[in-house]
C-alpha cells in the first residue's frame, strides 16, 4: 500500500502545475465509471434493468416519493413482458428492490455526463485546454454521449416480446464504458506524462494486438452475462461432465457459427478460450520485455498485468464453479476493469 502511495506522490509531483485541474477532472471520470460499471453489473445481476420502463431524462433523477407514486411506477412495469413472464409472482416490495438498482445506475450515468461537461466547458472558457486536449475531450463526450444511448437502446430491447435485453446490446452497451474509461485514462496519462522516450515498435504492437485480444475478451464476458451462459457448464477444466467441450456447443444454433455468439454453450466456450489466450498473451508480453531495456514505470506495467491477469483467471474459474452468484460476478468484471486499465497503462508507457 506504501508503494501505491508514493507511485502517486510521483505521479502527481510531475504534472505540470497547470494541467494539475484537468486531470484531476479526468481522473475523477474514471473512477465514476468505474463505479458505474460494478452497479451496472449488480443490475445485471440481479436482473433489476428492466424496472424502469419509461426514460425522463431530467424528472428520471427523483424515484417515487409516495406509496401512490410506487403503486403507478409498479402497474406501469406491470405493462411489459418481464412481469407478465417472469416476475408475475412479484409483490410491491420486490420490485422496489430492483427498482433501487436501475435507478441508481441511471443516476450515476447523469451525474457523470454533468462531471464531464461543466468542467469542460469551464476549462475550455478559462482556456485551459491545449488545442490537442480540446480535441480528446469532445471525443470523450461523444463517447459519453453515445454511452447514454446504447442504454436506453439495450432497455429497450427488453420492452417488447422478449422478458430479456439483447446481447449484443449489452455488450455494445457495456463495451462502451469500457472503451470511454480506457480513453479517459489515456488523456490523463497524456498530460502526466507528455515526454516520451524512443520506444520498440514491435514490442507496442505486440501490446495493442494483446489489447485487441482483451476487449473481444470484455466482449464475449458481456456476450457470458446477455445470455445467463455462466449457470450452465459449472465444472472447470472441463466444460461438463468429463469434457471440454459439450455436445449442445456446435448444434445449439444454425448454421454452425451462430453457437459462438447466441449459443449459451459456444458462447462460454469462446468465453474460455479467449481467457487462456489472454494469459498466454500476458505471459509473452513479460517474456518479450526480459530481451529489451524497459523503465521502471515500463517494467510495473508488466508486472501489474501479469498480477492482475492472473487474479482475474481465478475469478472466471470461481464464478463458474460457484454458479455466479452476485459478489463473484462483480468482482470478475472489476477484474476486467482493472487488467484493462493495466494494459492501457503498460501501452501508453510503450507509445511514443
Amino acid at each position: 500500500m506504501l508503494k501505491i502511495v508514493c507511485v502517486l506522490k510521483n505521479i502527481f509531483y510531475n504534472m505540470k502545475k497547470d494541467n494539475k485541474k484537468v486531470i484531476y477532472w479526468l481522473f475523477t471520470g474514471c473512477i465514476l465509471i468505474f463505479i458505474m460499471v460494478v452497479v451496472g453489473g449488480i443490475t445485471r445481476l440481479t436482473h433489476s434493468g428492466l424496472s424502469i420502463s419509461n426514460y425522463k431524462l431530467i424528472s428520471g433523477v427523483i424515484p417515487p416519493m409516495n406509496d401512490i407514486e410506487w403503486q403507478e411506477a409498479f402497474d406501469l412495469y406491470k405493462q411489459y413482458p418481464e412481469y407478465q413472464k417472469l416476475n408475475n409472482h412479484f409483490n410491491l416490495q420486490d420490485f422496489k428492490d430492483i427498482y433501487f438498482w436501475e435507478w441508481l445506475h441511471r443516476v450515476i450515468g447523469r451525474f457523470i455526463g454533468l462531471v464531464f461537461l461543466l468542467p469542460f466547458l469551464y476549462f475550455l472558457l478559462t482556456k485551459k485546454l491545449s488545442k490537442s486536449t480540446i480535441k480528446k475531450s469532445v471525443v470523450l463526450l461523444g463517447l459519453g454521449a453515445f454511452q447514454g444511448f446504447m442504454g436506453w437502446y439495450m432497455v429497450k430491447s427488453g420492452l417488447v416480446d422478449n422478458p430479456d435485453v439483447s446481447h449484443y446490446r449489452l455488450a455494445a452497451h457495456l463495451t462502451t464504458a469500457f472503451i470511454t474509461f480506457a480513453y479517459t485514462f489515456w488523456v490523463a496519462l497524456d498530460l502526466i506524462y507528455p515526454i516520451k522516450k524512443e520506444v520498440d515498435i514491435a514490442f507496442r504492437n505486440f501490446i495493442r494486438f494483446s489489447l485487441v485480444i482483451l476487449i473481444i475478451q470484455i466482449i464475449y464476458g458481456a456476450f457470458v452475462a446477455g445470455l445467463d451462459a455462466g449457470f450452465i457448464h459449472n465444472h472447470w477444466p472441463m466444460m461438463s461432465e468429463g469434457k471440454f467441450i459439450h455436445e449442445t456447443v456446435f448444434i445449439e444454433q444454425h448454421p454452425w457459427y451462430k453457437n459462438f455468439i447466441e449459443g449459451k454453450s459456444g458462447v462460454q466456450f469462446a468465453h474460455r478460450i479467449l481467457a487462456y489466450l489472454v494469459v498466454i498473451m500476458v505471459i509473452a508480453i513479460w517474456q518479450k520485455s526480459k530481451k529489451i531495456q524497459v523503465t521502471s514505470l515500463q517494467y510495473k506495467g508488466i508486472l501489474s498485468l501479469l498480477i492482475i491477469v492472473g487474479i482475474q483467471f481465478l475469478l472466471g474459474v470461481f464464478t463458474i464453479l460457484f454458479q455466479v452468484p452476485v459478489w463473484l460476478g462483480v468482482a470478475h468484471q472489476v477484474g476486467a476493469f482493472i487488467l484493462l486499465s493495466s494494459m492501457i497503462f503498460t501501452l501508453h508507457r510503450f507509445t511514443k
